[in-house]
């Protein structure tokens, strides 16, 4: 799939900011794409963009409407219904993340089809994919891997490619999950895809390419995690990384979602990580640490950060804090 751009941020009537995670994710790191967004009445959330109206977004040349929003249940809002097809009927396209499809919506499905406009249910793939080969192919990968859920594994693969950008080096953000894929218009959820064919789409995604061309591949799940470790390696397989960041968050009591499980240590994950990235790459190496520090003030964070690089021999950052060029200069 190829969303396009402008984008209308669609947030419905989310009851607070969190709903609109999706959305905020996609204007932090797409701003020039984000033109505006559509706010029912009781929204809570606000990305602080222009407010437009459907009428208003088309006469701006917006050309895809964005359901930038999750309720309870990821799906579709009645009230939301009557907005999308009106967005359909004046020229534009219409992109959602949620589990439930926009194109199983009778009303929205219709209007899609009278007007010749396209429907992108990001989190549900388009295409088949094989099984993965394993060959070596030429390009280079780097991959985000995580002690948990939810650690920041997204924004330090989107962090890696602006500063690597930035530094001369080429590189491209491949992304693996709904939000990821509207900041970066393409991609693949790779968590709505059968289980034996991980692997394989995510050879796909980031295929053979340059000698000195940088996939950088945003990560899902953790090979920790009891829940969502399948797709962890699948990724690790696929992706065939040279290089590894490993991304964390120091503050919690338990593993997201799995309060019978506490997060593993570092070194644990760092090596399960590096036995399964080499079945594949036996060059497979990390290259750094990123660490959510925002449960910590700005004095411990630094502590724990320095101790991190004493323990480990490898930069250990806040990409938010600090920024990652000093991993990106452990590429070279």
């Amino acid at each position: 799939m190829a969303i396009e751009h402008p984008y209308l941020m669609f947030l419905g009537d989310a009851p607070d900011q969190l709903a609109a995670k999706v959305a905020a994710g996609v204007a932090h790191w797409r701003p020039d794409w984000c033109k505006g967004q559509f706010r029912l009445e009781g929204c809570k959330a606000d990305l602080k963009l222009p407010n437009m109206t459907i009428e208003e977004a088309a006469q701006a040349g917006i050309k895809t409407v964005v359901v930038g929003v999750a309720n309870r249940g990821g799906v579709i809002g009645k009230t939301w219904i009557e907005q999308l097809v009106k967005a359909l009927d004046l020229g534009m396209d219409v992109a959602a993340g949620l589990h439930n499809k926009v194109a199983d919506v009778p009303e929205i499905a219709e209007a899609a089809k009278r007007n010749g406009r396209q429907l992108f249910d990001v989190r549900h793939p388009t295409r088949s994919f094989d099984v993965a080969a394993g060959s070596k192919r030429p390009g280079k990968r780097l991959l985000a891997v995580g002690t948990d859920c939810s650690v920041g594994k997204m924004y330090t693969a989107l962090a890696m490619e602006k500063e690597m950008k930035a530094q001369g080096l080429k590189a491209s953000f491949r992304a693996t999950g709904q939000t990821g894929i509207f900041i970066a218009g393409d991609g693949v959820s790779v968590d709505a895809v059968v289980a034996d064919f991980i692997s394989g789409c995510v050879e796909w995604l980031c295929p053979a390419n340059e000698e000195d061309h940088w996939d950088v591949v945003e990560g899902q799940g953790s090979l920790f995690h009891a829940s969502f470790a399948g797709v962890s390696l699948g990724l690790l397989h696929g992706s065939q990384p040279d290089a590894l960041i490993l991304c964390h968050e120091p503050t919690r009591p338990h593993m997201r979602g799995l309060p019978d499980f506490t997060l593993p240590g570092l070194a644990d994950c760092m090596e399960v990580n590096l036995t399964m990235a080499r079945m594949v790459n036996p060059e497979a190496r990390f290259v750094g640490i990123c660490v959510n520090t925002s449960g910590q003030e700005a004095g411990e964070a630094k502590d724990y950060l320095a101790g991190l690089e004493q323990e480990f021999g490898l930069p250990a950052v806040d990409p938010v804090r600090d920024g990652v060029s000093r991993i990106v200069q452990k590429l070279g």
